[in-house]
């Protein structure tokens, strides 16, 4: 589960990066960030639920 949960981490900031970098992409970046924050988000809750 962790090793899915890091690799979401990687590409959703890839994309942010691709997305800052070229200025024409802002909302490939904007989608990136909330996709980063919504998995670190995911992955707190399961860590509280004891999930694993």
């Amino acid at each position: 589960m962790w090793t899915i949960i890091i690799i979401l981490l990687v590409a959703w900031a890839v994309l942010s990066i691709i997305g800052f970098v070229f200025e024409g992409l802002l909302w490939l970046a904007l989608i990136g960030i909330v996709l980063f924050v919504g998995t670190i988000i995911f992955s707190a809750i399961r860590r509280r639920a004891g999930a694993n």
